[in-house]
């Protein structure tokens, strides 16, 4: 199979440009529609790096546009039917942006991002060890690392810029932010899909460790889901053969990446270090994996 070509930004004629995220370029439709392209940018703490991961974007169009779909019956999405052909003017752009860009509603997006952990790893690892809590909620004494949570717990946290760190929160937090009744609502619907999208992953040889969910409000107040779901970079997806409570286990996401930030003498400050070809083609590899075991889908 020949290795999927790279794109690291574009530069589209037919649309105007809203803006430019870690790994997304968004372009103005018109009032109620916009195009989300995603590139094969990469972002590792919350840094952007300067070499592409090839064929990335169109894998986590393709595993997104998968969750969107199942779980419709759970919460609404941003997916507009429209076919890209339709609002993208030049044919050549249309090739360029073939799997790799959806037409979605124009929504307000929530000022937290929404994340569920199902076992003990990261951030809430090392929060655990040192207040035997993650985010504020109290957990058993005695967890491993990578141990799998008795329930899954809301953790979310504040929308960081460009650049800058997320910034974990607790649910009070989150209220104050959102309003008692839209706080509550987040985290029921955020725990649901996490639980439902566990178990269906689980049975197709990944686990889903932790995830994190965006949602945006129509006119109405009506919440949907939004930006991506479920993807190896929202995601942290484990082999369900290689699993050990104890470790850190291998990953299908970008935690391969991150692992091999931590060797480098880098303060994970912008700009980031050039990556390896060898690391990038085998994070390639890991995002395709993860692509075919959750969606049956091969390029």
């Amino acid at each position: 199979m020949p290795a999927p070509s790279s794109l690291y930004q574009t530069q589209l004629r037919s649309l105007s440009l809203k803006a430019r995220g870690k790994v997304r370029d968004i372009y103005d439709v018109d009032e109620n529609h916009m195009v989300i392209v995603t590139t094969d940018r990469l972002s590792a703490f919350d840094v952007v790096m300067p070499d592409p991961v090839p064929g990335k974007g169109r894998v986590l169009t393709s595993v997104s546009n998968f969750w969107f779909h199942r779980m419709s019956g759970v919460i609404p999405n941003h997916l507009a039917d429209i076919p890209l052909s339709e609002v993208i003017a030049e044919p050549a752009e249309c090739e360029l942006l073939e799997g790799r860009a959806i037409v979605v509603r124009k929504l307000k997006p929530l000022p937290v991002e929404a994340v569920v952990r199902g076992y003990l790893i990261g951030s809430g690892w090392k929060d655990y060890q040192k207040t035997g809590a993650v985010c504020g909620i109290e957990l058993p004494p005695g967890l491993q690392q990578a141990q799998q949570l008795p329930v899954a717990i809301f953790t979310p946290s504040t929308k960081a810029e460009l650049g800058t760190h997320d910034e974990n929160i607790d649910f009070a937090k989150t209220v104050e932010l959102l309003g008692l009744e839209l706080a509550e609502q987040v985290r029921d619907v955020s725990l649901r899909l996490y639980t439902e999208a566990a178990a269906y992953a689980l049975e197709r040889g990944i686990i889903i460790a932790d995830t994190k969910f965006e949602f945006g409000l129509d006119r109405k107040g009506e919440l949907y889901l939004i930006d991506e779901a479920l993807t190896p970079d929202s995601s942290r997806f484990w082999p369900v053969d290689q699993y050990r409570v104890g470790i850190s286990p291998p990953s299908f996401d970008k935690q391969f990446v991150r692992d091999y930030l931590e060797t480098l003498d880098w303060n994970k400050t912008a700009p980031g270090p050039r990556l390896p070809e060898e690391i990038l083609a085998k994070t390639a590899e890991k995002y395709r994996e993860a692509e075919f075991r959750l969606t049956g889908l091969v390029e």
